[in-house]
């Protein structure tokens, strides 16, 4: 006895029997089992995809940048004494790599290579004006901050040229001497300073930051917690006079403020994503701190289809594809490049034409794909698209139309697939 039509299988019977009509060719179909087939439907709105995004570089420039990445390196000991390099004295960045050296060798590679498909600019924090006077030293980004403000041309070779003179920048940032990295870690102050700048509320585009911190934020006058409760506190400084006098609630860590403020971008539309530079990132509050603002601001590590996990120590749950750090996390120049080529994997978009899917989307036969485009079903072919493995790719008029796309004006496109089990 045949079995009934599913719900699923009536969908999928009526799907293949319209592309099969389609074709002028007759098929026989049998009736299946529950769980025999599966349907596949993506739906995609396109607004402005052609837009090439805005990130906003965050980069920490606190004094722990000039910190050895590896304090236990003989190497970054301070002659005659047991004390590392860094603060007490600058280090011999020729046999002692610090995070500062160690991040300007990684952001040339990732600057250069998304430079054509972004929109870059440069903010540092905190903003010491050059001073490495205490007074100056939790004060958050300002206008003097933005190192590099966003392009005006749109075009490829003009971003490319703006992406290097910002890497020029930060090479031209000394690890010692005047102009050095100094000072504390005013977080959640100099993301509500980036999220109010003009050039980040364009309606037209993606919005982001890149925050690239070695450290726990701190520096709000306005801290609830203060010294007087050190358990309240979590003093993120060290010495005798930690965390008292100005340093009172500066000391303190900053942590439901700078989740508060990532939030706030979120809410405007701006994306922020974390990465993590150092030892104190990875350990102690760090992780807690960093991974609650990773999830805030919309951008948190995910694994692809099939995968179990995103790296030692660190799985991934199957059905959210979620890791269980949600943010990028780095201990020298190979993994900060590594970080970095995997955001821009995932923000940079050089096939704006191309609607990914993943191998468990596609359908099993060619066959068993349907695509609307603002609800008309579309054939296949050279002037509309085809099926790769990566996914469905539009071309010719279907792409053009999707490239002068905009929120006023945006392209609704539909998929369906059906994959036999």
């Amino acid at each position: 006895m045949r079995a009934k039509l599913t719900l699923l299988s009536a969908l999928a019977f009526g799907t293949v029997t319209g592309a099969i009509a389609t074709a002028c060719q007759t098929y026989d179909f049998e009736p299946v089992e529950p769980l025999a087939i599966a349907q596949t439907t993506v739906e995609e709105t396109i607004q402005a995809r052609s837009r090439k995004p805005n990130i906003m570089l965050l980069v920490d420039t606190s004094g722990s940048m000039t910190d050895p990445v590896d304090k236990s390196d003989p190497d970054c000991k301070v002659s005659g004494s047991t004390d590392v390099c860094g603060d007490s004295e600058p280090c011999n960045t020729a046999i002692c790599p610090t995070r500062w050296t160690e991040l300007q060798a990684a952001v040339p590679q990732f600057l250069s290579d998304s430079g054509k498909f972004v929109r870059f600019a440069l903010t540092t924090y905190p903003e010491t004006g050059g001073s490495t006077s205490s007074g100056v030293s939790c004060n958050p980004s300002t206008a003097n901050s933005v190192r590099k403000d966003l392009p005006a041309a749109e075009d490829d070779d003009s971003l490319l040229v703006h992406a290097n003179s910002i890497n020029d920048i930060i090479q031209g940032i000394p690890n010692a001497g005047p102009l050095r990295p100094f000072g504390g870690t005013p977080t959640s102050l100099s993301l509500r300073f980036v999220g109010g700048l003009n050039g980040m509320q364009a309606p037209d585009r993606e919005n982001f930051v890149i925050l690239l911190t070695d450290g726990l934020p701190n520096c709000n006058p306005d801290n609830v917690n203060d010294g007087s409760n050190p358990t309240a506190c979590k003093c993120t400084q060290t010495g005798a006079t930690a965390c008292t006098g100005t340093f009172s609630r500066r000391g303190c860590l900053d942590m439901d403020a700078s989740v508060t403020a990532v939030r706030e971008l979120a809410a405007k539309k701006i994306t922020t994503i974390v990465i993590g530079f150092g030892t104190e990132t990875a350990e102690g509050s760090g992780p807690a701190v960093l991974d609650a603002m990773a999830r805030a601001g919309g951008f948190a590590r995910t694994c692809e289809a099939g995968e179990t996990t995103c790296g030692p120590n660190d799985p991934c749950d199957p059905v959210t594809r979620l890791c269980s750090r949600s943010f990028y996390q780095a201990g020298n120049q190979a993994e900060l490049a590594d970080a970095l080529e995997a955001i821009s994997k995932k923000v940079v978009n050089p096939e704006p034409c191309l609607i990914k899917l993943d191998p468990s989307q596609l359908p099993s036969d060619p066959k068993l794909i349907v695509v609307y485009i603002d609800g008309e079903r579309t054939l296949t072919g050279d002037n509309s698209w085809t099926l790769e493995d990566r996914g469905v790719l539009f071309n010719g008029n279907a792409c053009e139309r999707i490239k002068a796309s905009t929120p006023d004006s945006p392209i609704d496109i539909e998929i369906r697939a059906i994959r036999q089990r």
